[in-house]
């Protein structure tokens, strides 16, 4: 028996790649199905099924593509109703692979068909669980996602998973491994550990929403507490889910698509396309293309694509820094943004040299930044995480995480200067971009964030004052 996390940074996301004596299961496996197919090809395993343990909502699973190339059925739990085949399992319902077996565990309560399985070894030993988002390493799935589909609200989905965590997980053995859905940075939970392996028995120790004697009334208070709003994209991620979707292999042909500089205006206009540059910050500010969005691939690209673009249907076009279109692309894919109209032949680069006009962000080192700054006088937002804030920040910074850009944009008197950071530099600048595209120029970007501020002596406190948190002058 082998099991193998494929761990996948950017969505913090975790496919399971199971084999046994010639036969193989993935468990909520990625748009692009390549790493899959060599796997089985390098192994000389046949694919014999595809779980999922629900209908996901932060990316597009490739179970449908999988399935295709494989022949491999699409495993669902209980109250699945997919628009395609696939076998609805019953709860407590086993599956063989090779010499080991997966068992179905219904349980609901982060959506109403979410499913853990159950690995047991060829000795039929408890071995491991793969919890889809029903348990993290620190948390526990949000019930708030399914609440429209299921008609219930987030309380009545939380009183669900404390049963389903409570009866069909803590009641197994406290040496069975827990293999997660998800770990830290993804917004399917709000407390989750970087670690992506653990134990039962582990979880219950360190689990906030396992604690013993914990009632059901506490636990619904602490999950929904502080629960931040989905992002817009999940709603149609989770369709793709249940739907269907176009061929990866076909929208990355859309994105390869290498469009000339010639070209390149006129497409955008009759497309409507968004010009999407997925170059490092630094390269961005030094110059761009007007009207362009920074979203780097070095950073959570595809979280923060799907953070701010909020319809997964909008047309787009790359600009990449040479070579990185297809990892673009994939990525774009992985969160359901498939409408690629293709990329910038030759990258930025060919637009220098075709004289076309170009943009730039005006930005400074934190040193600069030092010796201009007046306290009370110069005017700072700072687009970290409201978590990152109270821990430290600038004296008199507003809070206005990048998250939210389109609700507080609407405050910034674009007469009025302003200086701008992040944690490192990378949210910044897709702030600085975004304003830029809708007309603001009157800001100055903090190179390296807060923690180059850090260093300076510009005065720093922890101390919270909601007047700046809620409300700008």
């Amino acid at each position: 028996m082998q099991i193998e996390q494929i761990y996948t940074g950017c969505l913090a996301q975790g496919a399971y790649y199971i084999t046994s004596n010639g036969e193989a299961a993935i468990i909520d496996p990625l748009r692009e199905t390549a790493p899959y197919l060599k796997r089985l090809k390098r192994d000389k395993v046949k694919l014999k099924y595809v779980f999922e343990t629900h209908f996901h909502a932060d990316f597009v699973s490739g179970h449908i593509d999988l399935s295709k190339k494989t022949e491999a059925p699409i495993v669902y739990g209980p109250n699945a109703n997919p628009e395609f085949e696939a076998i609805i399992a019953q709860d407590g319902q086993e599956f063989k692979i090779g010499d080991i077996s997966i068992q179905a565990l219904h349980t609901p309560g982060h959506t109403m068909e979410s499913t853990t399985y159950l690995l047991l070894d060829s000795s039929g030993k408890k071995h491991a669980i793969f919890s889809g988002d029903t348990l993290f390493i620190g948390d526990v799935g949000r019930p708030d996602l399914a609440q429209k589909a299921a008609s219930m609200t987030q309380e009545e989905l939380a009183g669900i998973l404390y049963h389903s965590l409570r009866d069909k997980i803590m009641t197994l053995p406290d040496d069975v491994i827990v293999y997660p859905a998800h770990g830290a940075g993804s917004a399917c939970g709000k407390n989750m550990s970087k670690e992506t392996v653990s134990t039962i028995g582990n979880q219950k120790e360190t689990n906030y929403a396992l604690r013993a004697n914990m009632t059901e009334a506490e636990f619904i208070k602490e999950v929904t507490d502080g629960l931040a709003p989905p992002p817009a994209y999940f709603g149609m991620n989770v369709a793709m889910n249940k739907q269907g979707y176009e061929s990866f292999e076909s929208v990355l042909n859309h994105g390869m698509k290498a469009i000339h500089v010639s070209d390149f205006e006129t497409i955008t206009e009759n497309t409507g396309a968004l010009i999407l540059d997925s170059r490092e910050s630094q390269e961005f500010a030094d110059g761009h293309i007007p009207q362009s969005i920074n979203i780097g691939i070095d950073g959570s690209f595809a979280l923060w694509v799907g953070e701010l673009i909020e319809d997964v249907k909008q047309p787009i076009i790359l600009v990449t820094a040479p070579g990185k279109e297809e990892e673009t692309v994939t990525r774009l894919s992985r969160v359901g943004f498939d409408n690629i109209v293709g990329h910038l032949e030759g990258g930025f680069e060919s637009w220098q040299k075709a004289n076309k006009e170009i943009d730039s962000v005006h930005r400074i080192t934190a040193t600069t930044f030092e010796k201009e700054f007046e306290l009370g006088k110069s005017k700072v937002i700072d687009v970290r995480k409201e978590n990152e804030y109270n821990a430290e920040h600038i004296n008199d910074a507003y809070l206005r995480p990048l998250a939210y850009i389109n609700d507080w944009i609407e405050e910034i008197n674009p007469k009025e200067h302003f200086y701008m950071h992040c944690g490192g530099g990378y949210r910044s600048m897709i702030a600085a971009s975004i304003l830029q595209a809708r007309g603001f120029r009157n800001f100055t970007e903090i190179e390296g964030g807060f923690a180059a501020i850090a260093k300076t002596n510009i005065p720093k406190t922890d101390f919270v004052c909601q007047s700046k948190v809620l409300k700008s002058n």
